[in-house]
């Protein structure tokens, strides 16, 4: 049977990453990100907010590029897998750590100074490292109007597929 270890935050950039290299040359970068969720608390009836604390760490050419675009308040897209670790800590006691090791990411938001849209274009290093970064979506070209004479008979049985352009993304 196979088995799945995937993990997906959505949040923000608690600190400025903190980028190093290994001695094989390796980049490692590491953030901690915020995810916030809101529910209703049973006794109150108030919203509650909760604040999860995410360490997440960065390997390679995917390091170096968080390295040189996220910032701490920075709204990212993670994608990755969950990693528990046991340590001493100095003080010779025995404790457990729940990291994610991530191997894509995203910069959400508009790109400051740039005028850019909300995720999108330009630098294509903003993706993910290995495969790639999240899928970017961008907006298909804008066309005019198709004349009458290209339209559905409005007669005939919608199926939902008529208005579906020849241009398939894949």
């Amino acid at each position: 049977m196979a088995s799945v270890n995937k993990v997906i935050l959505v949040g923000n950039c608690g600190r400025d990453p903190e980028v190093r290299y290994l001695p094989s040359g390796q980049a490692v970068a590491n953030v901690s990100i915020a995810t916030t969720s809101k529910r209703k608390d049973r006794t109150s009836g108030e919203m509650v907010e909760e604040t999860q604390w995410h360490r997440v760490s960065f390997f390679d050419r995917l390091a170096e590029i968080v390295g040189e675009y996220v910032k701490k308040g920075s709204p990212i897209y993670v994608e990755g897998r969950i990693v528990y670790r046991k340590f001493t800590n100095k003080d010779g006691v025995e404790q457990n750590a729940t990291d994610i090791v991530a191997n894509e990411m995203q910069l959400l938001g508009s790109r400051q100074g740039m005028g850019a849209p909300s995720g999108g274009g330009g630098d294509d290093d903003m993706g993910g490292g290995g495969g790639g970064g999240a899928p970017r979506r961008s907006a298909p070209p804008s066309r005019p109007p198709a004349p009458a004479a290209q339209r559905p008979a409005a007669n005939k049985p919608a199926s939902g597929f008529d208005d579906m352009d020849d241009d398939i993304p894949f």
